[in-house]
């Protein structure tokens, strides 16, 4: 058996990790998040909402269950880097096809394993998301904490069209058509229009770059904004879409990257969190319900909207519906008519949830009745 080749990982600030390469050799730069998941690591990679992200799992086994062809959320891997503890040396399921070591390899995402990942979650959770450089190539930490230092930051990143589909596509209703919407892909993930199919909606997922005559173009019922990558504040065309969606009567539904939009457009700010919010057990409270429900996220940004108090806007009331109960971010928005009636919502959280949880399935229901008007 070969020696590992060893491995570097610099932070913004200076503080240095030694490891070994895992997945490709070589440098790659990007923002440190980290995301205490411990399962769906598959999922977590393939999610666009992570393009330009390294991303530190908490939990110290990974790739226990290799990786398949049917869980993936896009056409690639989209972390700019990858960090573990401790890497499974061999996958053991059944439905694996390749190990993740080799997954990460192919397609070329530099990656570092035998770090102190623990050390490493408290530093950003103390100090904040930053910069943070991996290299297998550079030995000195001063040389690539300069690299680091040069590199990209996310606020004032418009990303959302790097990671957008560049044709219309359709995913089919299954079974019987019972509504038609337009899905803006902002860095969809493939669960979202398959939870809506699965609900008689046929999905015409457009570009992000879409205009609103092109959303008219497939006479929909509703639009959906998905999630997605980069800072909201630095994206303007679609939020001057979705005015002209809600000023037009457009039933709307967003998910994360979509809340963020929702919010600007009706006139809320966005602000960048300390460290985030990633992993799949936050609990949130649906205030409209007082359900409490836990939930997927994967969002470094957020609504700032009055938790307490509704604001009257152009396009009708908009009041906070959805609560982080750890750190009462707002974590969905709802905008009433006069008359009291749901013109649109959204969530700053993923109700698609693969691999779960799936307490917050019903928000595509709750899009279905807002398309049929009873509620």
């Amino acid at each position: 058996m070969s020696a590992a080749t060893p491995a570097l990982l610099v932070l913004e600030d200076g503080r240095t990790f030694r490891g070994e390469a895992y997945g490709a050799e070589g440098e790659t730069f990007g923002e440190a998040v980290f995301n205490t998941g411990m399962t769906g690591y598959q999922e977590t990679l393939t999610d666009p909402s992570y393009h330009r992200q390294v991303v530190v799992m908490t939990a110290p086994h990974i790739g226990n269950t290799g990786i398949n062809d049917e869980d993936p959320e896009s056409r690639r891997i989209w972390v700019a880097g990858y960090v573990v503890r401790d890497p499974a040396r061999r996958s053991s399921s059944w439905r694996a096809t390749r190990t993740l070591d080799d997954e990460l390899r192919e397609q070329g995402v530099v990656g570092i394993s035998g770090i102190d990942t623990r050390a490493l979650t408290r530093h950003l959770r103390e100090r904040g998301a930053m910069r943070v450089g991996i290299s297998s190539t550079e030995t000195d930490p001063a040389a690539l904490l300069a690299r680091v230092q040069q590199s990209g930051e996310m606020a004032g990143a418009e990303l959302a069209s790097e990671v957008s589909t560049q044709e219309t596509y359709v995913v089919p209703a299954i079974g019987e058509k019972k509504f038609t919407v337009a899905a803006l892909d902002l860095g969809i993930k493939s669960m979202t229009p398959h939870r809506m199919a699965e609900r008689g909606i046929e999905v015409h997922v457009l570009p992000a770059t879409a205009s609103l005559e092109e959303i008219r173009a497939v006479s929909p019922d509703g639009l959906f904004y998905s999630n997605g990558p980069g800072d909201p504040a630095a994206t303007t065309h679609q939020i001057d879409v979705l005015q002209g969606a809600l000023a037009a009567g457009l039933p709307y539904f967003g998910i994360c990257f979509g809340n963020q939009l929702f919010g600007r457009a009706l006139g809320f700010g966005t602000f960048k969190l300390k460290y985030g919010h990633r992993g799949i057990n936050q609990p949130v409270m649906d205030r409209t319900t007082g359900k409490v429900e836990v939930t997927a996220h994967n969002h470094g940004f957020a609504v700032d909207a009055p938790l307490d108090t509704e604001t009257q806007t152009p396009y009708g009331v908009a009041s906070v519906s959805h609560v982080c109960l750890n750190d009462d971010v707002v974590e969905g928005l709802e905008l009433r008519d006069a008359s009291g009636s749901l013109k649109g919502f959204s969530v700053q959280y993923h109700p698609e949830a693969a691999a779960g949880p799936h307490d917050a399935a019903y928000l595509f229901d709750r899009f279905v009745s807002l398309m049929e008007g009873t509620v």
